[in-house]
């Protein structure tokens, strides 16, 4: 397993990390994903920690707490051998206090994540989402006392746009609080967005990726083919509702383009997917989620070799798409073209 240093912070995080999304099977999402109980997330890690992957991604909203709970029931006796990454702000109940990223939320969120998770710290916790109800100061200066009393190693974001994470590590910078080091973002063959402000951002500025849903949402799974219907076993039939949606002949060309790689390279659909998005600027860890062994043993098979330059040039061709205003003058005009490179 390769390691790489998480943004512009020391601490180095492997290429692959683990999503816990599937562990606990409550509500109808995440029973979707998958149910693992204690005994079946216990060997996943145990594959993991194998394999090199110590880094566990997970967040107090995942089956209403049961996933910090499975994940740190698993992970007892060996914590030291393992990062664990939470996230917070996303609503756990209906009430006043039960989501945002006050200060009264945070301090309460940290210390109810650090007792499901049978730990003293959270190495990396991250806002799942922008409080915009919420001074950025108050929240800086909250993870920064949190930061002081050991309770947690580093702070980061998930899905925020791009002038939220900017003014954060502005406010950051300019009150000596502590800086953002990673973006937990969606970013996939089918859903590039991310490359067209966040990549920039995170190249200028030093914040590591964190890819969240690699395959598409399933899509990528070497199930979905063309003129096939959508396998019965697929997820898809029950979650794609919430999932980020996809132009369907964009997908079949990718599909399309992923099925001749694997064909010639003897590699499965989503250890391509996988290894394209290793190769991208600002990523440092693609997480993988699996509900089963066979699953994490085939998304781990994505490390340990590279796809061709013509390859990936073939699988950016197969994906791309035509960005935004104001974003798509810098694809087609070269005046902004020369002023403002675009990430590679």
């Amino acid at each position: 397993m390769d390691y790489r240093h998480l943004g512009k912070s020391g601490l180095k995080v492997p290429v692959l990390s683990f999503g816990t999304g599937t562990f606990g099977g409550q509500g109808p999402l995440f029973s979707a994903w998958g149910r693992s109980d204690i005994a079946e997330a216990s060997r996943l890690i145990d594959i993991c920690l194998d394999a090199g992957v110590n880094l566990f991604d997970t967040a107090d909203v995942y089956s209403n707490g049961a996933s910090e709970e499975i994940l740190g029931a698993a992970l007892k006796g060996r914590r030291a051998r393992a990062l664990i990454s939470t996230k917070t702000s996303l609503p756990m109940g209906d009430g006043p206090y039960d989501a945002g990223s006050s200060r009264s939320r945070l301090l309460t969120a940290v210390d109810a994540s650090l007792r499901r998770l049978g730990t003293d710290h959270i190495d990396l916790l991250q806002l799942h989402a922008f409080d915009a109800f919420t001074p950025i100061e108050e929240v800086l200066s909250t993870l920064d006392g949190l930061v002081a009393a050991g309770k947690l190693r580093y702070v980061g974001v998930s899905n925020f746009s791009g002038w939220q994470l900017m003014k954060s590590l502005g406010l950051a910078e300019r009150l000596g609080l502590p800086r953002y080091v990673a973006h937990q973002v969606y970013y996939s063959l089918v859903g590039r967005d991310y490359e067209w402000e966040l990549m920039p951002l995170g190249l200028d500025q030093g914040v590591g990726a964190l890819v969240w849903s690699p395959l598409g949402w399933g899509r990528l799974t070497g199930k979905i083919r063309r003129a096939q219907p959508l396998p019965a076993e697929s997820r898809l039939h029950e979650t794609a509702q919430w999932g980020p949606p996809v132009e369907e002949e964009r997908l079949y060309r990718v599909v399309d383009a992923l099925e001749a790689i694997a064909a010639e390279t003897g590699r499965t659909v989503p250890q391509i997917a996988i290894a394209w998005l290793l190769a991208r600027p600002t990523v440092s860890s693609v997480i993988i989620g699996a509900r089963n062994e066979a699953q994490l043993r085939d998304n781990l098979g994505a490390v340990g070799w590279v796809l061709t330059q013509a390859q990936m040039q073939r699988l950016d061709e197969a994906s791309s798409t035509m960005p935004a205003y104001p974003y798509y003058p810098y694809r087609i005009q070269e005046g902004f073209a020369r002023l403002n490179p675009a990430p590679v």
